[in-house]
């Protein structure tokens, strides 16, 4: 895999214009303890979360936020064991493939996929990188990429290989960046500790893809971080993250889409 370190991939082949329309989509679902979701929640009140992933439909071209699980992965009986079963987790994903069926539904071609988004190394979000085309730029912060290299694994709920092994070009950014005109990369550290989300600035409103620095609707209206970081000592970042993302939802003419909330319109759509 060829690694470039980048700052911005605005104005790249295959990508023009600015962004028309979200294709929100649900590649799956997880059983989540509350306490992991929203600090200081339930941990005995369990939430089946949706694993979703965003495509932003541009004038010319299209890019990927996210990809769920690596179905094959997920399928095969040895890497599930290794990757996906734990105590009280498992992946549950449906017929088919999720992924490719919902781009193909949106009338989109993967050969006009222009750039794939990653929120963070998570094993529910990087999966889709088995179905880009080779040498698509994958954009990460390099906090993140600097994590993913440091000897993470199963304890930290990444499949470093879903990234290391896939053939695609990394390109790495330091805070929040212009991805393209109407697509920014927005700096929210915590979760872990390169997490990224993702201003996406439509014809009528303004989406602003939190990921996993908000799972649910009640981290930002209760302005309370999830329960989980990556590293030990990052629980002040997350908190600012949080802040910031509710600062964003009070905003007029700003949607903020928490990433794992059941009960969020666009997912349960």
């Amino acid at each position: 895999m060829e690694h470039v370190v980048d700052g911005t991939v605005a104005g790249g082949p295959g990508l023009a214009g600015r962004p028309r329309r979200l294709v929100p989509l649900v590649l799956g679902w997880e059983p989540i303890p509350e306490s992991i979701s929203l600090r200081g929640g339930d941990p005995s009140r369990f939430l089946l979360e949706p694993v979703t992933a965003v495509v932003v439909v541009f004038d010319h071209g299209w890019v990927l936020v996210d990809g769920g699980f690596n179905l094959d992965r997920v399928r095969d009986p040895e890497a599930r064991a290794a990757h996906y079963e734990y105590e009280s987790y498992t992946a549950v994903v449906p017929p088919g493939d999720a992924l490719a069926g919902g781009v193909a539904a949106a009338g989109l071609a993967w050969e006009d996929l222009a750039l794939c988004a990653l929120s963070h190394v998570h094993l529910d979000h990087t999966g889709g990188l088995r179905l880009v085309p080779a040498g698509t730029p994958v954009t990460m912060q390099r906090r993140e990429w600097d994590w993913l290299r440091s000897g993470i694994g199963r304890r930290e709920t990444v499949v470093v290989d879903d990234v290391l092994g896939a053939d695609v070009r990394v390109l790495l950014l330091d805070g929040d960046t212009e991805l393209a005109p109407g697509l920014t990369a927005l700096d929210t550290r915590g979760h872990t500790p390169g997490h990224q989300s993702f201003r996406v600035d439509l014809p009528d409103r303004t989406v602003v893809l939190a990921c996993d620095a908000a799972d649910l609707e009640r981290n930002l209206t209760e302005r309370t971080p999830c329960g989980w970081v990556g590293v030990s000592g990052d629980e002040a970042d997350a908190q600012r993250s949080i802040d910031r993302l509710a600062d964003l939802a009070d905003e007029p003419g700003t949607e903020v889409w928490p990433g794992h909330d059941p009960e969020w319109g666009p997912w349960r759509r």
